[in-house]
């Protein structure tokens, strides 16, 4: 492995992201505070408790989860996408790195990204009652999972957008309505039962549902309370969360390599 190469395309993503401080974490924080003055203040005391969590320690989790996919997507499509805009990718193709040292390193910008981001968004939900991680590696590690998972597809749609419209077509299409229906506002429980019989299967067909469920155990160590029968098996709602964000960042970061090592858009 290339070291000191991995190293300065890592330092070289992350300085990026430290140069746009302005615009890349602060509104982020900014949202999430209007979010507690609408949602905390405004609705919290309406609401109550939400699966035997006080509403906003039932909100914090999903606030940064929804923070994380974000920045992460987000960071590592542009970082990409305007390096083939202006061709300095052809820099980084002819330098002594391997396709997943090329891939890691772009994704570091944006783990680290979704870590300040993260972190910061605890800290200021710490004031409004906000809860500290129930366990601080599952925590860590999970920003981490689910950060490398969609900066990998953020490379993906960099990849094959040709503009910057076509660029956000799966964060305002897919990302975003499947992070909204996830239960980041409110429980799946509640989704479950306000649906028709037909429908009920569908809430548990969205994979943010399992993630934004990963952070709410790690956060408040209180997990959703359905079990899903899997082959026979009757299977806890944190082993799904598991499963997905592992499966899930496994698939996109092999998808991103793949891509990169046939050049897919990358040398034309």
């Amino acid at each position: 492995m290339n070291l000191i190469g991995l190293q300065t395309l890592a330092r070289r993503e992350v300085k990026r992201t430290f140069l746009i401080l302005n615009q890349v974490v602060w509104p982020p924080v900014i949202s999430t505070l209007l979010y507690f003055f609408i949602f905390v203040i405004g609705f919290g005391r309406a609401v109550g408790r939400m699966e035997g969590l006080p509403y906003v320690q039932f909100l914090v989790p999903g606030l940064i989860f929804m923070n994380v996919v974000e920045a992460s997507f987000g960071e590592a499509a542009a970082s990409l996408f305007l390096m083939r805009f202006s061709s300095s990718i052809q820099e980084i193709l002819v330098a002594p790195l391997s396709y997943p040292e090329m891939v890691l390193g772009m994704l570091s910008g944006s783990t680290m990204r979704a870590l300040v981001i993260g972190n910061l968004i605890l800290l200021v939900s710490w004031p409004f009652g906000g809860p500290l991680p129930h366990s601080w590696p599952w925590y860590l590690a999970l920003i981490v999972v689910v950060s490398v998972l969609f900066s990998s597809l953020g490379l993906v749609m960099a990849l094959w957008a040709e503009s910057f419209d076509q660029l956000s077509i799966a964060s305002t299409f897919f990302i975003t309505p499947m992070v909204f229906l996830g239960g980041v506002f409110t429980a799946a429980g509640a989704a479950y039962r306000q649906l028709p019989a037909a429908f009920r299967s569908v809430v548990f067909y969205n994979p943010m549902l399992y993630l934004v469920d990963g952070f709410r155990t790690a956060i408040t160590g209180h997990s959703n309370p359905f079990s899903i029968q899997i082959a026979g098996l009757l299977l806890p709602m944190w082993t799904l969360d598991l499963v997905v964000a592992t499966l899930g960042a496994t698939l996109a970061f092999l998808l991103a390599m793949v891509l990169f090592s046939r050049g897919f858009k990358l040398r034309t």
